[in-house]
This record gives C-alpha cells, structure tokens and sequence, in this order.
C-alpha cells in the first residue's frame, strides 16, 4: 500500500557528483539575497530603493528610516528565519521518517500548537512571546508523536497524510469552536493561524532566534545518525546508533524549529514539505547535499526562497493596500497544495485499490433489527431535538402548533427549531449516503468527502457566495455549493481515475484539492467584511441555526433522489465495490456506473450548505453501517443513511443545550466524534 518513499540519503553514492555543490549553493545563496532586498523595497509606505539605501546608512528622512528599521527589515529578517527553519524541520522530519510527505503541516504540528495556543487564549491569561512559544512546542510536539506513532515509520505516504489530515480537521474544529465560545479572549487567533511574516521590531525575532540555533545545531550534531537511519533499521543498530533515540530526538527538535517559526509568523503552510522536494533532485546529483549535514542548510536556504518568494510576488501582483491583509501562509499553502497534486500524479503507485472489508453477510434478522432499533433512536433524538433547547417544551405545544393553535411564543421557538433540526437530519442522511457511494466507488474504506476535498469545494463556493454577495438566498448558496464541489471533484476524480482509483494517488489528490481550498476560504474571510467574515465562520463550523423550511427543501430534494438511485442499482454498488474484472464480465460498463455514482455524491455533498460544513459522518456511518449487517449495499444504504441522520441531529441537538445560550455547530460536534474514529480505524488497518 506504500509508494516508495525515498530519502536523499538513501541514493547511492555512485549516481552522484563531487563537483558542483558549491556553485549550488552559492547561486541559492544569492537568490535569497535577491528576494530579500526586493522584499525591503516593498511597502505601503512610498519608501522605495533609494529611501532604504538611505535609511541603512543613516542619511533618510526619520520617518522613511522608521518604516525601514521598525517594519520593513523585521519582516524580511522574519521571513528569512522561518523559512529556513521550516526548510530544515521538513527535511529532518523526511529524513528521520523515511516518507517523503512529512512535514509540519502534514504531521499535525501546526494544528497542535494551534489548538494549545487557543486554548490558553480562551482562559484569558495573556502570555508573553517565550510562554506562548512553550505552550505551541507542547502542542505541536504531542500532535506529531499522535500522527507518527498512527502512522508509523516508512509505511509509505497515505497512512501519514490521513492520520495527519483528521487529526488537523479534529483539533482545528475544536479551535474554531472556542473562537466562537470566546470572541474577546481568543481575538487575532484566527488571523495569525493563516501565518504573516509581518513584524513590527526586532523583538520576535531576537527572542526565536536563539531556540532556532538551539534546534539547528542538535539537528547538525545528530547528522551522523540521522544518516544512518536511511541504511534501515538493523544496519544502524549495527553501527552502534540508537534508533529509537535518535529519532524520538530528531522529532523534538524538529519540533521546537517548528514552534519557533509558528511563535513567530503563525503557521507558514507546505514551507517544510516543499522546501525538502526542491532539495532533492540536487541531492541525486551532488554527493555533498546526500548527507544531513549538507541537506539540512540547503534545505533552510530554499525554505527562506520559498517564504520571501512568497512574500515579493503577493506584493508584485496585489496592490499593497490590499496585500498587506494577505497572510504569506495563505500563498504557501496554495503553493503547497499545486505540488501536493503535482506530485501525486507523477508518483508511482503501488497501491490498488481493494475491498474495503472482508465480505460478510449478515442475517436478514439482524439487518431487520438494527433498522428497527436506529428508527426508533432516530423518532426519539428528534422528538428530543424539538422539545429541548434554550425554551423546553412539551409534546402537546407541538401538536398545538401543528394544528395552528400554539401561542405566538411558543409559535415562533417552533418555527425557528423544526427546521434546523430537519436541516441535521437531512444533512447528516445526505453525506452518510455520498460517503457510502464514494467508498464503493474507489474500493478505498477511508474514502471520505471531507478528506477528498469535495466538501471543501462546496465550502469554498458557499464561502465565495457568502462573503461576496451577502443578500443571497438559499438556492444561491446551494447553487455555489454545488459548482464547488463539481469543479472539486473533476480534480480529485479525474487526477484520481487514471489508473483505477489507486488509494495513495485519490488520497494526496484530495489532500491538495481540501489544502487549497482552506486557504482560499481563509483568505475570502480575511479580506471580506467583519460581519460576513462571522458569518462565514458560522456557516463553516456546521451550524443549523437561522434555517428555514425554503433552505431544507433542496436538501430533502437532493436526498430522496440520491435514496431512490442507490436502492435501484444496489446491485450495481455491489458489483463495483468489489473490483475490477467482474462488473465488466457482467457486462456493466464500470467507468459509467463510477461516474454516475460520483455526480449523485458530489450533489449530496453540496447540498448540506443548507447546514454547513460537517466532517467525518460521511466516514462513520457507513462504515458503523458494514459493521452491523455486512456489506451489501441493499442493507448498508439504509442504515448508513438513519445512523448519519442520528449522528447529525445528536450532534446538533447536543451543540446547542448543552452550554445554551451559548451554541456550538454541528461540524464542531461530529469532528470530535469523527476524528478518534477515524485514528481508530487506522490503528485498526495498520494491525491487519
């Protein structure tokens, strides 16, 4: 299931040159010297070359000299700093995991620090710059040793970036969810997790300098046994290094280089992922960039390209008033995603896709049982959901208000709630069943829309619509989520498809397509007005509140058509579940059926904008679902669709009672239940 994750060190010694890796080095060396005078010259103040010559010789007006030395050089010095920080984590990370996609993004370490950083923001302690710092190593550290213990060491690039990917889905959900709770407390969070190299003094920067020396020479003096690490295991345990040492050592300082760029800028996205890939070419062909020692400063040096690169062309294509409000993480992030894609179709993929599970088939008493059961559950989580909330009710004022006989008070608390929890119901039906449909359609039993990218296209259309055209109706945003989600899928499916839906390809696609998207969603917050930007944050986090009976109505639409489709060619999503000989022994023709079963996933998807963006349930369900009465689809189907409905409104009804008046969304709800789910069915698979 792995595709071959080969580090620099790892390349033979033969195919390499002795020559030319100082003419490398020098020639990275001046093109970082470059960007950052470019990166000087660059303002909103008119302060161009000529004023900065001035300033750094002291014969500028005070306030050009202020701009330069208050602003100007602290953001490039910034840049330069994290940068190659970032470089040099990323490639200590690769080196010491044999996986070429380990990174501080795709490990979690910007998640983690994140999520420990809004935590002790949301009790209101202000912290200085060094405490904060500790606070994000803490966070950050414990997120990599979830995702490498998760992943394990070697086993091949889709393992790490699933585990990555929840578990960044889980905690940043759970941050979101205090930006809400704690408005006051937790201001400016949001903002610095997008990453700016903007700085205003030397201060930051003087203060993490010294952690990112500390952190550079431990890697330096580790480089030894780092290298033999790349022999494999038992030939470094033959030359006297201890493995599980060195690496528990490795990931600690890479770690704290990490939170010394984080502490600094926020998290910088992809800066350590691509940095190391830039990297490796040269290292195939000078021998002097094989060896840590070699690797490590290189890599920094192409880290700090890539950050003040960043930082130049923003300011070269958007105007300055406008792009000093565009984080520099947001353009790496997107930068990072193109090559995420990129290097996903050109790598070669050793994965087929497979069965998701065994074939079980279950009794026709239990399928008919567990129906029974989740029915019931489901008549009384609503009856719940509709009774309870900020006003308690009773049974008789709903049947009042059925009849047009219920209290103007009690009239208006039933208008507002019967349709968002009809809004849960439907949307948690509605991906249970696109997350059914996408697993037997790719045969890959960790497939979900969420982790494909697809709900985060429609997140981006509805986002794009919201922020940009506030007046706009339900079908407005159902329709923009829709187009999202389609253009979402094209990528993912189509990059995906060649090649039959192999696991690691469909996975590092939509790992890039739902990395891009991010951040285009976080810059349409960060630039759009403060109201639509609450507004927006609102609707991401998988609120139902404010829904009406008019914006549940395509929801129920989409989903009755989607219900009827699957149970008519139940026989079908057998068929294609299995592989890929026998629906066309049978006749069927299987690129057809794929494709038809993805438009209905993909118009399921888009169609919960009328709840937000909800994680994971397209996940859990249908796999609770085989679990309980096998893996025919005739079974699975309904009960993948009555436990996402259960899941969804619980969920909801739980997010909105439980610290009423204030309200969590229902995204935020199933991410906690989702993602040690999810962790628990990699465990699971990494056993088998």
């Amino acid at each position: 299931m792995a595709v071959t994750a080969t580090t620099p060190a790892t390349r033979p010694p033969a195919a390499t040159s002795r020559t030319g890796a100082a003419p490398v080095t020098a020639a990275l060396i001046l093109l970082v010297v470059v960007l950052a005078v470019v990166d000087i010259t660059q303002g909103t103040a008119a302060v161009g070359a000529p004023e900065v010559w001035k300033a750094l010789t002291g014969r500028a007006d005070p306030s050009d000299a202020s701009v330069v030395i208050a602003s100007r050089l602290p953001r490039m010095t910034a840049g330069l700093l994290v940068g190659a920080v970032l470089g040099m984590a990323g490639a200590a990370l690769q080196a010491v995991s044999r996986n070429v996609l380990a990174s501080p993004d795709t490990l979690a370490v910007n998640a983690g620090s994140y999520f420990a950083l809004g935590l002790a923001a949301a009790t209101g302690v202000s912290l200085p710059l060094l405490a904060s710092s500790g606070i994000a190593f803490a966070g950050g550290l414990v997120a990599a040793a979830v995702v490498l213990g998760l992943s394990g060491l070697g086993t091949g690039t889709v393992r790490l970036v699933l585990a990555g990917s929840a578990l960044t889905l889980g905690l940043t959900a759970v941050t979101e969810g205090l930006l809400l709770l704690f408005p006051q407390q937790t201001e400016g969070i949001y903002r610095w997790n997008q990453g700016s190299i903007a700085q205003n003094g030397f201060d930051g920067v003087f203060q993490m300098a010294p952690i990112a020396v500390a952190g550079l020479v431990g890697l330096l003096l580790l480089a030894r046994r780092i290298d033999a690490l790349a022999l494999g295991d038992d030939a470094a345990r033959g030359l006297g290094v201890p493995v599980r040492a060195t690496r528990l050592t490795a990931v600690v300082l890479a770690a704290l280089l990490s939170t010394a760029a984080v502490t600094l800028a926020g998290p910088i996205g992809f800066v350590g992922l691509c940095a190391p890939a830039l990297v490796r070419p040269l290292a195939r062909r000078f021998r002097a960039f094989t060896r840590t020692r070699g690797n490590l400063p290189l890599a920094g040096l192409t880290g700090a390209a890539l950050v003040l690169g960043s930082d130049v062309v923003l300011r070269l294509l958007v105007p300055s008033d406008i792009a000093v409000g565009v984080p520099t993480g947001v353009v790496t992030s997107l930068v990072g995603a193109v090559f995420l894609i990129v290097m996903a179709t050109r790598t070669r993929d050793t994965a087929a896709a497979s069965a998701p599970d065994r074939l079980r088939i279950r009794s026709r008493a239990v399928f008919l049982t567990t129906t029974a059961v989740l029915v019931v559950v489901l008549v009384g989580v609503v009856i719940a959901a509709v009774l309870l909330g900020d006003a308690h009710l009773l049974l008789g004022d709903v049947v009042n208000w059925l009849q047009g006989r219920a209290g103007r008070t009690t009239a208006f608390v039933l208008d507002t709630r019967v349709p968002r929890v009809l809004a849960a119901l439907f949307a948690g039906a509605a991906l249970a069943l696109a997350g059914t449909l996408v697993q037997a359609v790719t045969r890959n039993p960790l497939a979900e829309p969420g982790i494909l990218g697809v709900s985060g296209g429609a997140a981006l259309g509805a986002v794009l619509l919201v922020t940009t055209v506030p007046a706009a109706g339900t079908w407005g945003v159902a329709g923009a989520a829709f187009a999202g989600a389609a253009v979402s899928s094209v990528l993912v499916f189509g990059l995906a498809a060649r090649g039959g839906f192999q696991q690691n390809r469909l996975v590092l696609v939509g790992f890039g397509v739902a990395t891009g998207a991010s951040a285009l969603i976080s810059l349409l917050i960060i630039l759009t007005d403060p109201f639509n930007a609450t507004k927006a944050l609102t609707w991401l986090s998988g609120s139902t509140y404010g829904r009406t009976l008019p914006d549940v109505l395509p929801l129920a639409v989409i989903l009755a058509v989607g219900v009827v489709v699957a149970a008519a060619r139940r026989t079908e999503l057998d068929l294609v579940s299995l592989d890929e000989d026998t629906p066309r022994l049978l006749g069927l023709s299987l690129g057809r059926g794929r494709l038809g079963f993805l438009v209905l996933a993909v118009l399921l998807s888009a169609a919960v904008a009328a709840a937000g963006t909800i994680g994971f349930v397209g996940l859990v369900a249908p796999h609770a679902a085989r679990a309980l009465v096998g893996r025919q689809h005739a079974r699975v189907v309904p009960v993948a669709v009555l436990l996402g409905a259960v899941l969804v409104c619980t969920a909801d009804l739980v997010g909105r009672t439980v610290i009423a008046p204030a309200q969590l969304g229902a995204g935020l709800m199933t991410a906690v239940i989702g993602t040690p789910y999810f962790l628990h069915l990699l465990v699971r698979s990494r056993r088998g």
